[in-house]
């Protein structure tokens, strides 16, 4: 389900008219994320880290309201709820997209999740996931500890779907750090609403 937003008194109204315009409306930030407890959990469980961590980043983003803006012609949406798109790396070195629903219990989560997963490492070509507006585009880069990132796009296409990466964990003095990247669309969120994603991804990692 998903509601327009009544742009005559929206507060935000001048920073989407402005930002809408830009042949590159996006902005981003990189920040690292202490998974340390998020890490020991997937393995205590024996569960996939990667599930893991992308459920805890659905679960920051469905709380911070800007993250279910999506630009509809004229129209900003505000979805009742978004999903995931992230890639998923094949041992042949390629990767697919995929499709995952969010549902706010994990383990839920993890059991369609996981069988999307295995779908698609067993899948071959791009196999484009039929995800429409609400979603997240995810992008695992493991093997890389990055401090920026840049996404290819088409800018032909409209797009205001929010894209983040993740990168290499590495620990040090005993604490598991990993790179995060956030890219939105200016018209729909600034710094601040990105601040208040990352401050809330980093609670559900540290959660118990």
């Amino acid at each position: 389900m998903k509601r327009s937003l009544d742009l005559s008194t929206w507060p935000r109204r001048d920073h989407f008219n402005f930002f809408r315009k830009f042949e590159e409306p996006f902005f981003g930030v990189t920040v690292d994320v202490d998974c340390t407890k998020a890490y020991a959990r997937a393995k205590e469980g024996g569960y996939s880290f990667f599930l893991y961590y992308l459920w805890c980043s659905l679960k920051a983003a469905n709380a911070t309201e800007p993250f279910r803006y999506r630009i509809s012609g004229d129209e900003v949406l505000c979805y009742d709820e978004i999903h995931a798109s992230p890639t998923i790396n094949r041992p042949d070195g390629t990767f697919g997209f995929s499709y995952m629903n969010w549902h706010p219990e994990f383990p839920v989560f993890l059991r369609s999740a996981s069988a999307e997963t295995e779908r698609v490492r067993q899948s071959s070509g791009l196999v484009p996931a039929m995800s429409g507006e609400n979603v997240i585009h995810y992008s695992s880069i493991p093997w890389i500890r990055f401090t920026s990132i840049a996404h290819a796009r088409s800018f032909s296409y409209p797009d205001s779907c929010p894209k983040m990466a993740f990168g290499k964990m590495e620990e040090r003095d005993g604490r598991r750090t990993m790179p995060h990247a956030v890219h939105a669309h200016h018209a729909l969120m600034d710094g601040y609403h990105a601040a208040q994603y990352l401050e809330r991804f980093q609670e559900a990692l540290d959660a118990q």
